[in-house]
């Protein structure tokens, strides 16, 4: 399993993927907003999205985890 956690704090501008979609190492998962800055994250291997733990809109802390992957 893998989880894609928040690099700085802010809040979540955009979820791009689903719970139970396909993903590729490098593709954009979430925006984050902080200071007026769009922040993408990145799936950093391949994967189903197995669980999103953020709502767009929610505040998140640095290191907050915001999804998780499982391999496929």
């Amino acid at each position: 399993m893998n989880k894609v956690e928040a690099s700085m704090a802010g809040t979540v501008w955009k979820v791009l993927v689903s719970e139970g979609d396909i993903v590729e190492s490098g593709q954009d998962v979430i925006i984050l907003e902080s200071m007026k800055m769009e922040i993408p994250l990145s799936a950093e291997m391949d994967g189903k999205v197995s669980k999103i733990t953020v709502n767009e809109g929610d505040f998140v802390a640095e290191g907050d985890v915001l999804l998780e992957l499982v391999g496929i």
